[in-house]
């Protein structure tokens, strides 16, 4: 091949393209911006930190990322403009340089039952191919080996009309191979009901025997089933005939009257999945909720054994293997089945294959299969899969954006991943770090701090520059960049022990462990290596134990913290008794709404494939209720201004006084114990950070009446001076009288525990066992694992 020579024998003076590399903001306003203005360089690996509401995501993904992706899809058509996400334009003066922003966030992967690491990464796809092409026997195309497409056949026939009496009637078959297993429909399980959590069978109709909420005894639905005509009413029920039990439990709807009424009468098992199994779990009152979760059953597919798949898909292998068997395996595995394939004709497929392979082994998730349900991944674990498709990419110039990458990850893996973002870096790409943790910012070319406080507190830049200079700074990131926790020089003294026994969910390898009770117990080793599957897979369900969870909470701009926690309805019920009026006239979104927004606060304003506009509502001008409502006070305050306090404020207002209301002040209390004091109560939910919603969620489930708290990563979103305030909370919970597991990567809690449970040594299939059981001081003394030899570097030991 041959190459031009270069001519000119000194450098030409710079190109003036080469003068835009630097991201201005000018005015950043959005959420809790206070004007911000700063300079980013580009090409560069720039971290954003300051405590959990500082603004952070605001400047980073609201402003700046959000912009980038509204001018891109300003450059479509208009008709398919039509078909996107209307985005309206940051509060921000100027935004200066952007490039194409990539967003790679925390927000976790769809829960469809049908979608897998496989198909959310196109690697399914690409496996489907392959076995369509070397699979014995061949059975059809790609689509025959996908658990989405059922196998559907069809015949007709239809007339052709030549006119002058001239007609012919054509036949036509249409048939399509797919690979759904056609009990489960591509889920790999089936759903069953538990009738014993339904009712007592020793009981009569006449006997309130139901165990289902809302069936009370004298309530509408009760006295349908039982003045039906079709049952005895003081015939208990395990004493039904089979056409008895039938009409119990299966009858299709048939009209009947109770009392002269017209009424319906339908069978208990189709009622209840019509009234509770078709919401979404998450939108369920927590009773609701409770008793879905004891009700319903989800079992093995005993037809496909799990896989999704049809006999005939199953039936097709190459070599060995079959598709099913394929994604069963760990992706390592996988790798290096593929890598052991040698056939010419599908060359190109095999090395788009092993690439994409590689790319989840040389990111830390090597030990997932392919089939594992891509709603049963972590935060972090979901991010990292999204960042797979861009390790590779030979696009350059690209600003990145990632949120807390290092989420989930155990310090070991946490050095895997900085060498990942560098990479991107030095491809000439620009990256933007949401990062909390100290060893992530260290490799920072470029540091911005926000602050100093949480919410109306911050909004502000506090520093900008490099890393040393963070550290010689006075501001909260600065003084709390080096801190380390110190090992306790005494720990509590069990008072019990959680004994499990022959533990196997997932990659557990009969495990036997006694989890101590009445202290705080940390479990914990490198991502994959079983953790959650001891702790959530292992630990009984049970009315002592209280499960705080990853999942994102849901709510709608309606939603507040105040409606989130229960809080409302104290308050709502204070108001109504001090002014002789209903409780539903305190409320939004009831009785008390502004006509004009429906309780809203603001008029939204479709302007079809413009961004739509929200204009503060004139008639309440922005407090969402009637004005005859504002006229009830409590204390002198009427309920837009409680709902304007923060939750520090409103603690005192109901601690004492005219307005003191117990319940109110409780949740109030528990608020301010997880740091959350800044928050006004009618702020919505939509615009909390990660860190706020995720001590929202915690402060709610510490009202829960329980002897045993589950936490899962409660650091999660924390800026290091949160931390503190979290080890501080969790010790009131244990000397309390509780007993606290957490499942957790960052040092100060584990140097804070009084026993640690170690998972590993490695993940996947080369985890699931206890490498080491004891005090924090024997762990680091010992140095026997990696978390222990990670520990030892963070106390200095």
């Amino acid at each position: 091949m041959s190459k031009a020579t270069r001519t000119d024998a000194q450098s030409p003076a710079p190109h003036a393209a080469d003068s835009h590399d630097l991201i201005r903001v000018v005015g950043a306003r959005e959420n809790n911006l206070k004007d911000v203005s700063i300079e980013i360089p580009k090409r560069r690996l720039t971290v954003f930190t300051g405590v959990s509401g500082s603004g952070k995501s605001s400047l980073v993904f609201d402003t700046i990322a959000a912009e980038s992706q509204r001018l891109i899809n300003e450059t479509y058509s208009a008709f398919l403009q039509g078909f996107m996400p209307t985005l309206a334009r940051p509060e921000v003066d100027v935004l200066d340089g952007l490039t194409t922003a990539i967003t790679v966030d925390q927000q976790r992967m769809g829960s469809d039952p049908r979608s897998t690491v496989g198909t959310a990464t196109d690697v399914n796809a690409m496996l489907r191919i392959l076995f369509s092409r070397l699979g014995k026997p061949h059975i059809g195309p790609p689509a025959a080996y996908s658990f989405n497409v059922a196998s559907v056949s069809a015949s007709g026939g239809f007339t052709v009309d030549r006119g002058a009496d001239r007609t012919r009637t054509e036949k036509v078959s249409f048939s399509r191979t797919g690979g759904m297993c056609t009990r489960c429909e591509g889920r790999g399980t089936v759903s069953d009901i538990d009738l014993t959590q339904l009712y007592d069978a020793s009981k009569s109709l006449s006997e309130d025997p139901f165990t289902i909420p809302t069936y009370t005894g004298g309530g509408w639905v009760v006295r349908i089933i039982a003045e039906s005509g079709f049952f005895d009413p003081d015939k208990p029920i395990r004493e039904y005939t089979e056409k008895e039990r039938y009409d119990f439990l299966y009858r299709e709807p048939t009209k009947v009257k109770v009392n002269g009424v017209n009424l319906t009468y339908e069978g208990l098992i189709p009622k209840i999945q019509k009234s509770f199994l078709s919401k979404d779990r998450e939108s369920m009152q927590p009773h609701i909720r409770a008793f879905v979760d004891r009700a319903v059953t989800f079992t093995e597919c005993p037809d496909c054994d799990g896989t999704r798949l049809s006999e005939l898909a199953r039936s097709s292998r190459i070599g060995e293997l079959s598709i099913a068997d394929a994604c069963a395996m760990e992706i390592r595995d996988l790798a290096e089945w593929v890598r052991g394939l040698d056939e010419p004709s599908v060359a190109p497929l095999l090395t788009a294959l092993q690439h994409s392979l590689g790319s989840f082994v040389e990111i830390g998730l090597g030990y997932l299969s392919l089939d594992r349900a891509s709603g049963t991944l972590s935060g972090g674990e979901a991010q990292r899969i999204k960042m797979i498709r861009h390790l590779g990419s030979p696009l350059t110039d690209v600003t990145y954006v990632f949120d807390e990458p290092t989420v989930g990850l155990h310090p070991h893996d946490i050095q895997r991943m900085n060498g990942l973002l560098l990479r991107l870096r030095d491809k000439g790409n620009t990256v933007l770090v949401v990062e909390h943790k100290p060893e992530t910012i260290a490799i920072a070319d470029h540091v911005v701090d926000l602050g100093p406080g949480a919410g109306t507190a911050g909004g502000t830049v506090c520093f900008e520059g490099t890393v040393e200079g963070l550290r010689a700074s006075d501001t909260v990131t600065g003084r709390h960049l080096d801190d380390r926790a110190v090992l306790k020089e005494t720990v509590r003294t069990p008072t019990g022990a959680l004994r499990i026994r022959g533990a196997t969910a997932n990659n557990l390898r009969d495990v036997d462990v006694d989890i101590p009770l009445g202290v705080l117990c940390v479990v914990t080793g490198v991502a994959g290596s079983g953790k959650s599957s001891l702790v959530h897979g292992s630990i009984p369900a049970s009315e002592g134990v209280v499960s705080v969870d990853q999942t994102p909470i849901r709510g709608s701009r309606r939603s507040n913290p105040a409606t989130y926690t229960g809080l409302l309805d104290a308050v709502r019920k204070a108001f109504a008794k001090a002014n002789g009026v209903k409780p539903a006239l305190f409320s939004a979104n009831s009785e008390g709404a502004c006509p004009t927004c429906n309780g809203a606060g603001v008029v939204y304003t479709d302007l079809g494939m413009m961004a739509g506009t929200a204009t503060t509502c004139e008639e309440c001008e922005g407090k969402r209720f009637q004005a005859s409502v504002l006229e009830y006070t409590l204390g002198g305050k009427d309920i837009s201004e409680v709902l304007a306090m923060p939750v520090t404020e409103a603690e005192e207002f109901f601690g004492s006084g005219e307005a003191r209301t117990p319940a109110a002040h409780r949740i109030l209390g528990r608020l301010a114990d997880v740091g959350l004091g800044y928050l006004t109560l009618g702020q919505p939910l939509t615009t909390l950070s990660g860190g706020e919603r995720q001590r929202l969620k915690l402060a709610t489930h510490m009202g829960d009446k329980g002897g045993v708290y589950v936490l899962d990563e409660p650091t999660t979103g924390l800026h290091l001076a949160d931390v503190e305030q979290l080890l501080g909370l969790l010790d009131r919970l244990v000397d309390s009288g509780r007993t606290v597991i957490v499942i957790e990567h960052h040092q100060a809690v584990m140097a804070h525990a009084d026993w640690i449970i170690d998972l590993g040594p490695g993940a996947g299939h080369d985890g699931g066992r206890i490498v080491f059981e004891g005090t924090p001081a024997d762990l680091v003394a010992a140095r026997s694992t990696l978390t222990g030899e990670h520990l030892a570097q963070y106390v200095g030991a």
